[in-house]
């Protein structure tokens, strides 16, 4: 009887902490809306904040459900660390792909650069001069001077710098 009335109580807490998960995951989602409409930020970088808060929340969950369902706190230590350890050789595979989603969210949160301004890409073999039409999770979308649509890997962007330029501004590009 001891061990019924034990689960019944682990299901109790475990749906009330689903409910709870749900309900701060639906706040955060409503607050980061508000911020991107108040900030001007598009809807694809909020789709990167939001896949964020999902992961945040649902992992947080998931370890917190270990924990009521009596995991030993050893064994659980090692299987995290076991998965982090596979994950880690998974991303210095895919190097570029973290290093672009890193890069994203720089531009996103720290640096001033906003859709529509008009930027140089400091690079000395190209002349990437132009507006900026959108800011993805990998890319920089730009529409150049001369017409062109071109996109930029946002770890390049970062490496290279950006000159924000005014609207008028013209870019001498005959120097050495």
């Amino acid at each position: 009887m001891q061990d019924l009335t034990s689960y019944k109580t682990q299901i109790l807490i475990t749906v009330i902490l689903l409910i709870i998960v749900l309900v701060l995951n639906s706040l955060s989602k409503r607050a980061i809306r508000r911020f991107g409409k108040t900030s001007a930020i598009n809807m694809n970088n909020r789709k990167i904040i939001f896949y964020l808060s999902n992961l945040f929340f649902y992992g947080l969950a998931i370890v917190v459900i270990t924990l009521i369902w009596g995991v030993n706190l050893q064994e659980f230590s090692v299987f995290i660390s076991s998965t982090l350890a596979v994950v880690g050789i998974g991303f210095v595979a895919q190097w570029s792909i973290l290093s672009n989603l890193t890069a994203s969210v720089i531009l996103f949160f720290s640096h001033p650069l906003r859709l529509g301004d008009r930027v140089r890409v400091m690079d000395k073999d190209f002349d990437w001069t132009g507006k900026v039409e959108d800011i993805s999770g990998f890319y920089l979308f730009m529409r150049t001077d001369d017409g062109r649509k071109i996109s930029i890997p946002t770890n390049l962007v970062i490496q290279k710098g950006i000159e924000i330029l005014q609207p008028d501004e013209v870019v001498d590009t005959t120097q050495n």
